[in-house]
C-alpha cells in the first residue's frame, strides 16, 4: 500500500510490546459491507480470548445497536456507544453518559435542517426521528435492529441528547457540515463523520479516545497495552491514544496517518488479519 509522507502511518510513535485489550470500531472495521461477522473474524476473536486478550466494542451506534455481535464474539466486557457518549456494562445498563447542552442541540439541528440534512437525536437508549421515510432511516433500522421513535418536533427533546446524527446522500455536503458545525460548536461538541453518509455530533469530551480510555480504566488496563482499530475520522482520537493504533485498509489516508500500522480492507478480512499479524504476537506472556 502506497502512501505519501503526509499520510503514511506515524511510525515515530512507540508501539506497544504487549496487548491486553483490543478496542474495535464496528462498521467499516469489524464487519464487512454486509454488516456481518465473517468466519475469519469469529476465529480471530476466539484466538484473542484464548490468548487472554479482552475485546471491547466502541461505535457511533447506540449500545442497543451493537448487541447482535456480543454473543457470536463471546464479549462479556463493557461497550461504548454514541462515540463514547454512552457507556454500558455487559448487561446493557448505563454506567456513563455525556450529553450535549440544549443550546448546542438546537443550533446543530437548525443548521442541518436548513441544509436539508436529515437530523436524528439519540437520548439514552432512544433514537428519535422526524421523518421515518427519510434517507437511511430504514437502513439504520435494518442494520441495528433498533426501531426509531417518531416525533413531529425535536424541540421538546433537546435536553439529555447524547448524539445528533446528520444523514445525507450528498457526501460532499456532509463533509462541509462537518467543518462548519465543528467550527460553530468548537469547545461545545465533537463533530466527526462516522461514514460517508453519517455525521455524528456529541459532547465535546465524547469521542472514541475518551471511550477507549474509560473502557481500559474499568478493566484495569493501561492504554499503553491497548490496541485500537478503526476506519473513519471519528476513530482518530482512539488511534492516537492507543498503544497500538491500527487503521483499516479502507480508511482514508488521513485516518491512516494517525495509526501505527495499516491492515487489509474490511471486505477482505482486514480485521482478522490485524489480529493475526499485529495483536496476537503481542499477547501477554504472564
Amino acid at each position: 500500500m502506497s502512501l505519501d509522507a503526509a499520510t503514511a502511518p506515524d511510525v515515530r510513535r512507540p508501539q506497544a510490546t504487549t496487548i491486553r485489550l483490543v478496542v474495535s470500531d464496528i462498521d467499516g472495521t469489524l464487519v464487512g459491507p454486509d454488516k456481518a461477522l465473517s468466519p475469519a473474524t469469529l476465529d480471530a476473536a476466539r484466538a484473542l480470548r484464548a490468548a487472554g486478550i479482552k475485546l471491547c466494542l466502541v461505535s457511533s451506534r447506540a449500545p442497543r445497536g451493537m448487541e447482535m455481535y456480543l454473543g457470536p464474539l463471546g464479549i462479556d466486557t463493557p461497550r461504548a456507544g454514541l462515540n463514547g457518549g454512552l457507556i454500558v456494562n455487559p448487561e446493557g445498563e448505563i454506567v456513563s453518559s455525556l450529553t450535549l447542552a440544549p443550546d448546542a442541540v438546537s443550533a446543530a439541528c437548525d443548521m442541518l435542517i436548513v441544509h436539508k440534512v436529515d437530523a436524528w437525536l439519540f437520548r439514552g437508549h432512544d433514537w428519535l426521528v422526524r421523518d421515518p421515510g427519510a434517507a437511511y432511516v430504514e437502513h439504520e433500522h435494518k442494520v441495528t435492529k433498533v426501531p426509531p421513535t417518531i416525533v413531529p418536533d425535536f424541540r421538546p427533546y433537546y435536553d439529555g441528547v447524547g448524539k445528533i446524527m446528520g444523514a445525507s446522500t450528498e457526501y460532499a455536503l456532509l463533509e462541509r457540515m462537518e467543518i462548519e458545525i465543528g467550527a460553530m460548536l468548537a469547545g461545545m461538541a465533537s463533530v466527526h463523520r462516522s461514514s460517508n453518509y453519517y455525521l455524528d455530533i456529541t459532547h465535546v469530551d465524547a469521542n472514541k479516545g475518551y471511550a477507549a480510555h474509560e473502557l481500559a480504566r474499568v478493566l484495569g488496563i493501561s492504554m499503553d497495552e491497548v490496541a485500537c482499530i478503526g476506519d473513519m475520522s471519528n476513530d482518530i482520537p482512539m488511534l492516537e491514544r492507543a498503544g497500538l493504533g491500527i487503521a483499516m485498509g479502507n480508511a482514508t489516508d488521513r485516518v491512516k496517518s494517525h495509526a501505527h500500522v495499516v491492515t487489509g480492507r474490511n471486505d477482505a478480512d482486514g480485521w482478522a488479519q490485524a489480529m493475526r499479524e499485529f495483536v496476537l504476537p503481542r499477547a501477554p506472556r504472564d
